[in-house]
């Protein structure tokens, strides 16, 4: 009686059924969001941070939420894209500034 295997079974092709890929993790929180997305990077003034970061913590001291600066960000641009106000016409940061606050009654 032999033992082990025959040559025709050890160079046989194999069948091995495969699972589907695991997908891949990244690295981080998982996002949040439905939609495609981009990482960016822009520039704030130290005073704009100071500001995100207190409106965050009010947020949270008021209702318990954890919002974060990204998402008032885009809360903003949002809210802006959505306002109809034409913002065509300046030509620098401060007739921005101008432009948004005559928008928003002030």
């Amino acid at each position: 009686m032999k033992t082990g295997k025959a040559a025709k079974d050890i160079f046989a092709p194999t069948t091995v059924a495969r699972a589907a890929p695991l997908p891949v993790a990244r690295p981080g929180r998982p996002p949040l969001h439905d939609e495609e997305w981009t990482k960016v990077t822009v520039v704030l003034l130290n005073r704009q941070i100071v500001y995100l970061d207190r409106l965050a913590a009010d947020i949270r001291a008021k209702t318990g939420a954890a919002i974060k600066r990204a998402e008032i960000i885009r809360a903003l641009i949002d809210a802006l894209a959505e306002s109809g106000l034409d913002l065509t016409a300046a030509k620098s940061e401060a007739e921005l500034k101008d432009i948004l606050t005559a928008g928003l009654g002030r």
